[in-house]
């Protein structure tokens, strides 16, 4: 058995019983076959979008794929094909590096670049399938590659067609971003926006390596380095409700925090935790972060099935005092 511990950003010892790492599109194609025909199998990015609740009996894979090469440009526009392997906060430093500009507020999300294409990683306002020209996989039935455009992609909160109707049926291999060579800071988001404005920078002087030094400042005064305190980042997705519903709760809670979102009205899951009273709260070994109630953490030896029953007690007691279900954003498994 092949430990996963540092294979998953929560920190769980959790095993597979094998566990394989490839560095080609060619490479893939030739041991999908046998890995499909053995039994189980999931593929893993980086390891910070999941939550193991148990040993997995089964084959892991993992992409070694790398490289960063820009395919195309025009006096605006710059197309970036990128490996699936490569650490998405890296390609991001050295997207700003070479000036392609667009991917500044997704600075310091975990996780690798073909996985962000899967889970549409989003924060500040940015999510990354804005950004994506195209997807290319191999198709797990056939071996044979193929390319998903934006559209096809079918992005929307912190999902895609990788994770609905087609979950499990393709590997990312490469994903081709459509970034700008002309930076404008994207500061739609309100509380970047008052972090800006509280700090007293100027937008129209605000540089791009500016911009990402910020949001990675915000973030790590309210995210715990998974290095130091395990977790998955934001564990659960913010649910939107109807009018009607956002209406009765504001009744009762005028203080709620809402914002207009496809569908409805987003309200904040941390909020909704933090009023039924997790925020800072232990069980156990595992429990929810001090600073940011979205997140919950292995103080130390937490497994992941104690992790996954405090996750359904935080659920049952938002439902209970709001009416409002939350749905994981992590995979559990």
């Amino acid at each position: 058995m092949f430990s996963l511990q540092k294979y998953n950003t929560f920190g769980i010892d959790a095993h597979c019983k094998h566990f394989v790492e490839y560095d080609s599109v060619e490479a893939l194609q030739a041991l999908l076959p046998q890995v499909v025909s053995e039994g189980p199998w999931l593929h893993i990015g980086g390891g910070s979008n999941l939550l193991f609740t148990k040993d997995f009996a089964g084959t892991i894979l993992h992409s070694q794929i790398r490289g960063i090469e820009e395919v195309q440009r025009d006096e605006i526009t710059v197309w970036v094909r990128v490996g699936a392997g490569e650490v998405w906060d890296e390609w991001v430093a050295e997207a700003v590096k070479r000036g392609y500009f667009g991917l500044e507020n997704l600075s310091l999300i975990p996780g690798e670049v073909g996985a962000s294409a899967v889970q549409n990683i989003g924060a500040y306002g940015a999510e990354v399938g804005q950004f994506i020209e195209r997807v290319e996989t191999v198709e797990v039935a056939t071996g044979q590659r193929c390319t998903f455009s934006r559209e096809n992609c079918q992005y929307g909160y912190r999902s895609s067609v990788f994770k609905t109707a087609l979950r499990g049926q393709h590997v990312v291999t490469h994903v081709v971003f459509r970034l700008s060579l002309q930076f404008v800071p994207q500061l739609s988001y309100r509380a970047l926006a008052g972090e800006v404005a509280r700090r007293g920078i100027d937008p129209a002087s605000l540089s791009a390596e500016a911009l990402r030094a910020l949001i990675i400042e915000v973030r790590r005064s309210k995210l715990p380095d998974p290095s130091e305190l395990g977790s998955a980042g934001s564990f659960f997705m913010n649910p939107v409700v109807s009018e009607a519903k956002c209406q009765s709760l504001l009744e009762s809670y005028p203080e709620m925090p809402h914002f207009p979102a496809e569908g409805g009205v987003k309200v904040p899951a941390g909020w909704l935790i933090e009023q039924c009273g997790w925020k800072g709260r232990r069980v156990g070994h595992a429990g929810v972060y001090e600073k940011q109630a979205l997140v919950l953490v292995n103080h130390g030896g937490a497994t992941g099935a104690e992790v996954w029953a405090m996750a359904q007690q935080i659920q049952a007691d938002v439902k209970a005092k709001f009416g409002i279900a939350i749905c994981p954003e992590a995979n559990i498994l």
